[in-house]
């Protein structure tokens, strides 16, 4: 155990001490080398976004067994499930309205399940709700979201609103975690549900953004002119590189602490 624990700490240390640059450099290697695995593995990539969805809905899952079982919502962001309630609910009102599929189901449970949790958090539980932690101004997102849409959203022939409506969820979708992030930056130490959930979360953004990737490369860029004309298309995948992205790193302390063998996850100073 001790020698399979050597190898991993002296990479994770050697990687801690490089600039910046160079680990962005590393990450973008990384995630280059695991789109061309997925790409090998993976035949039809839209079970990508399935998959992304399920293991959303697993994350769930995890809050809900964490509620159930040590009733206490501490450390975790009730503006981060009403960010994530209010855009599944606008997608789930666009999918039935526009394309009715198997997504439109998995947001379905997925909206179930988040709003059970909400209503755990501000009533059952209320108790060990840790607001003071849980302070981001959530108009900081939702007002920018907002704005964007109105701007930039898909040029098809749905009425305006629908894709008004569309463009609202996958931007406020991209940074519906930063709340939850930021009770996470306040507080330094994450107990092992709320990061097994952050870590769901992380895993189901990077299957979305690797459904697009692999999507607009094997289309050799045709999709994004499905998509529609403009600034739409390049947006949309540009959300999906940046919901991936504000996860990174998180994630990397994740998979550190876990190897590790720490049950409890800190991290450092400017993490989040």
């Amino acid at each position: 155990m001790k020698a399979t624990k050597r190898p991993i700490h002296a990479v994770t240390t050697w990687v801690r001490r490089q600039p910046p640059k160079i680990k962005a450099f590393l990450a973008a290697v990384s995630g280059m080398a695991a789109l061309v695995f997925i790409r090998m593995v993976v035949h039809d990539h839209d079970n990508l976004f399935v998959a992304a969805e399920a293991v959303h809905a697993i994350g769930i899952s995890v809050l809900i067994y964490k509620l159930m079982k040590e009733k206490t919502c501490a450390g975790l962001s009730l503006k981060s499930q009403e960010l994530t309630a209010m855009f599944l609910a606008v997608r789930l009102y666009c999918s039935l309205v526009m394309e009715y599929d198997i997504h439109t189901l998995l947001d379905s449970a997925t909206l179930i399940t988040t709003l059970w949790v909400i209503y755990m958090i501000r009533f059952k539980l209320r108790s060990s709700y840790m607001d003071d932690k849980d302070n981001f101004a959530i108009y900081y997102v939702l007002i920018p979201c907002a704005v964007l849409s109105l701007i930039i959203h898909p040029t098809t022939t749905h009425h305006i609103i629908n894709r008004i409506c569309w463009a609202f969820c996958v931007f406020l979708e991209a940074v519906s975690v930063l709340p939850q992030l930021w009770v996470m930056q306040n507080t330094k130490i994450v107990e092992p549900f709320t990061a097994h959930y952050i870590f769901a979360l992380g895993v189901a953004r990077f299957l979305s953004c690797a459904h697009w990737v692999l999507q607009v490369w094997d289309t050799r860029g045709r999709l994004l002119t499905a998509l529609g004309y403009g600034l739409w298309p390049p947006v949309v995948l540009l959300s999906e590189i940046v919901q991936t992205f504000i996860l990174a790193d998180f994630c990397y302390y994740y998979v550190k602490s876990l190897l590790g063998g720490q049950l409890v996850l800190r991290l450092p100073s400017g993490v989040v």
